[in-house]
């Protein structure tokens, strides 16, 4: 999450919500799942790979725990690894990697996972889930893997009229073989500016590989997108909680609710999150004015509440909402809302499990930005999530063996909870 949005951003697990997921989405999802606003806040090394100087030693202000040693004593065995680096290693030095690296390592050195580092091309991909428009082929991937594989591609997209289906791995980009290339570094390649070609080698099951040519193109995201299933059922699938999810949500409950459905399906899977301000929106959709969405913690322990607003389209239609590993942040908080009040019972497996919110600072001269974990947050009653996530109140799993016979057990028992009158129809 970010302060004041929410996000999850490690995500890179199927949607990848998170960054590099979209990421083929143009430049793409990247990310993102973005967040980025916010105030500047360390300056940084200037230059490229110029050498950097020495900075001034830290200074200790109000409220900053007093050092065991003095700031020039902490800063002494970092600047004689620096000298005896440049003076004894065998090969040419980049500067700006190594104060990047530098810089990465001290905010892992925090233990908090979420508390972290972005180089300039992280945080650029970062921002793009959030965003909603970027420049590719227009495919969301997965790279978790051994290779880059397509998860699907969107609709009208570069990727949809080249043929690229569920499952297809990439194995070369414009000729160039990547196996044991990050995956992340290879979604990189396949984008690009709108108009320009790449050539995509492509193994399909047990086919012989073969090229694809894609024109790449400006892709517009949908952050939302929603449908009436079989048996009058409404269902609305949440990407990722960014800067035109608000309006679009609204946008697409009127024309569903306008059909008056017997139940409303909202997927949350694979979610990574998005701005906490969205979340609130979204949950003031299906909630009364005026409930409590979260709680932040700080590290005083004072809590700070967040209430839905007025104006909810579906505050009283039964309601299951889906969710999985991939499911985190914001689209935890809306989740664990919605359970909490019982206005909702959640189907699939348990969730990711971040129950924090960072503060997305960009550094100075376009060097990248830091994300630092500044409050916890709570579900209405008060439950921490973190390392723990939600758990369904009906487990199903998604295998496999049902993507590839193109099953999808949890949506059929969501179905048959609304079908069967199980799924609860507003607050008490």
């Amino acid at each position: 999450m970010k302060y004041k949005e929410l996000k999850m951003k490690n995500y890179w697990r199927y949607l990848l919500a998170a960054v590099l997921v979209l990421a083929l989405v143009a430049g793409t999802f990247a990310g993102g799942f973005a967040l980025g606003y916010l105030a500047k806040g360390i300056e940084s090394p200037a230059g490229s790979t110029a050498a950097v100087s020495t900075p001034p030693p830290p200074t200790v202000g109000p409220g900053t725990p007093t050092p065991t040693a003095s700031p020039t004593d902490i800063w002494a065995p970092f600047w004689q690894a620096w000298k005896l680096l440049h003076e004894y290693y065998v090969r040419p030095l980049d500067d700006v990697k190594l104060v990047q690296g530098a810089i990465r390592g001290m905010y892992a050195a925090t233990g908090d996972k979420h508390t972290s580092y972005m180089d300039p091309d992280e945080y650029r991909e970062a921002n793009i889930s959030l965003s909603g428009e970027y420049e590719g082929i227009g495919a969301w991937v997965d790279t978790s893997g051994k290779y880059v594989t397509i998860v699907t591609p969107m609709k009208g997209s570069p990727a949809e009229k080249a043929g690229l289906r569920p499952g297809d791995e990439i194995i070369a980009v414009d000729g160039q073989d990547v196996t044991g290339i990050n995956p992340e570094l290879v979604v990189r390649k396949v984008l690009g500016p709108a108009g320009t070609k790449v050539r995509l080698t492509i193994k399909r099951d047990d086919q012989k590989p073969f090229d694809v040519v894609i024109t790449r193109a400006k892709i517009t995201i949908p952050s939302v997108e929603g449908k009436m299933l079989d048996g009058d059922i409404a269902y609305v699938q949440l990407h990722t909680f960014g800067d035109k999810t608000t309006q679009e949500l609204r946008d697409t409950l009127k024309t569903l609710m306008a059909q008056h459905p017997k139940g409303l399906i909202l997927d949350l899977r694979n979610n990574g999150g998005g701005y906490l301000v969205t979340a609130v929106d979204v949950a003031s959709e299906f909630l009364p004015e005026g409930k409590v969405v979260l709680y932040e913690q700080y590290k005083d322990g004072s809590l700070k509440s967040y209430k839905t607003h007025s104006g909810g389209l579906a505050t009283d239609v039964p309601m299951v909402v889906l969710v999985n590993d991939g499911t985190a942040s914001a689209a935890e908080i809306v989740s664990g809302a919605l359970q909490d009040y019982g206005r909702a019972v959640l189907v699939g497996v348990t969730t990711y499990g971040k129950g924090s919110v960072q503060n997305w600072i960009p550094l100075d001269n376009n060097q990248g930005a830091v994300r630092i974990t500044v409050a916890l947050w709570l579900t209405p009653k008060k439950r921490q999530i973190s390392g723990k996530g939600l758990t369904p109140d009906f487990k199903v799993e998604f295998t496999q063996d049902d993507a590839k016979a193109k099953r999808d057990p949890q949506l059929d028992k969501a179905k048959e909870l609304i079908l069967s009158g199980k799924a609860p129809g507003g607050i008490k």
